[in-house]
């Protein structure tokens, strides 16, 4: 008999393992466990996750509840009889009670190497910090905030181009891969789960003004930033002109060799747009104006006259 599975997610990390699991003849996923669906986009129309989309698509039964720990959605789970259950990205703490049910407990697919950055924003913080690499575990969970013992773990290099959402599908595409290659052989009790070490590291969660540029930085933080925050929240900064306040995104950077009184504009003509920062300088690529369409810096100084001599602040 196939393998029950219950599968937990919410974001769009999920989709990849979720498929995956779906085309394995040996597995049977029973139900997708989502987040209720919330109100998105300009319009704040209610609308679903991208997993309940996905699981749409699959014919999977979907459950809903508004806390997992509600005891007649725990009934529910134990009548559909899991073997296991996997969470990618659900969003909300499970409690010890929850993870009990299955036979083979609960396996969560991780966005880094655990120990390292626990918590709600790896990718983002793996790219911050300026590392080598990172990667995905699959860790048999419990009650704690990624505590669990792991059973598995691919790593993956950090490239200058990446951005978070070049890394997030990544990273979902090897997550995906490792938890089909580990769940056989974690049934088959071929597996040890091994506690994780005490030195461990957090990744919060990223707040909107967490993008709010502060030029004094060196250039290779902010480009960074750039980076880690492309899609959300972004980074931004203000350039103030003719009385008037004007935010602009930076979605693309390059660091250069030139130096001055930080958040200066060094040049803005043509393709040529340069800005100070508290070491180096970037050179500005792609952007976005307030209420506008993001494109190149030379598009944008097309439209958009700024002199040598400006200054962008916070």
């Amino acid at each position: 008999m196939p393998l029950r599975i219950i599968f937990f997610g919410t974001a769009e990390l999920a989709c990849a393992s979720l498929e995956a699991l779906a085309r394995v003849p040996e597995f049977q996923v029973v139900a997708l466990v989502t987040q209720p669906d919330k109100r998105r986009g300009r319009k704040m129309e209610v609308q679903p996750s991208a997993v309940k989309k996905l699981a749409l698509r699959l014919a999977i039964p979907i459950l809903q509840p508004k806390r997992a720990r509600d005891e007649g959605f725990l009934a529910e789970l134990r009548a559909l009889g899991p073997d296991l259950m996997v969470v990618v990205a659900y969003g909300q703490i499970l409690p010890q009670t929850l993870l009990d049910i299955p036979g083979y407990g609960c396996l969560n697919v991780h966005t880094s190497l655990l120990p390292k950055y626990r918590g709600a924003a790896p990718i983002q913080w793996a790219i911050l910090n300026g590392d080598a690499e990172t990667g995905v575990t699959i860790m048999k969970m419990d009650a704690g905030l990624d505590t669990g013992p792991t059973l598995n773990q691919r790593n993956t290099q950090i490239v200058p181009s990446d951005t978070s959402q070049i890394l997030h599908d990544r990273l979902a595409r090897i997550g995906a891969e490792l938890l089909i290659e580990t769940i056989p052989n974690y049934v088959a009790g071929k597996i040890a789960p091994v506690s994780q070490p005490h030195e461990v590291s957090y990744a919060r969660k990223i707040e909107k003004n967490d993008g709010n540029i502060d030029w004094n930085e060196p250039a290779e933080k902010i480009e960074r930033m750039i980076r880690a925050f492309t899609p959300w929240p972004s980074a931004f900064t203000f350039l103030e002109s003719a009385g008037t306040r004007r935010m602009l995104k930076i979605w693309e950077a390059e660091i250069v060799w030139e130096s001055g009184p930080p958040g200066v504009v060094l040049r803005a003509h043509g393709s040529d747009f340069a800005v100070t920062c508290g070491v180096k300088a970037l050179l500005i690529k792609k952007l976005q104006p307030e209420g506008g369409k993001r494109m190149n810096a030379r598009e944008f100084l097309a439209g958009h006259p700024i002199q040598a001599g400006q200054v962008f602040t916070r």
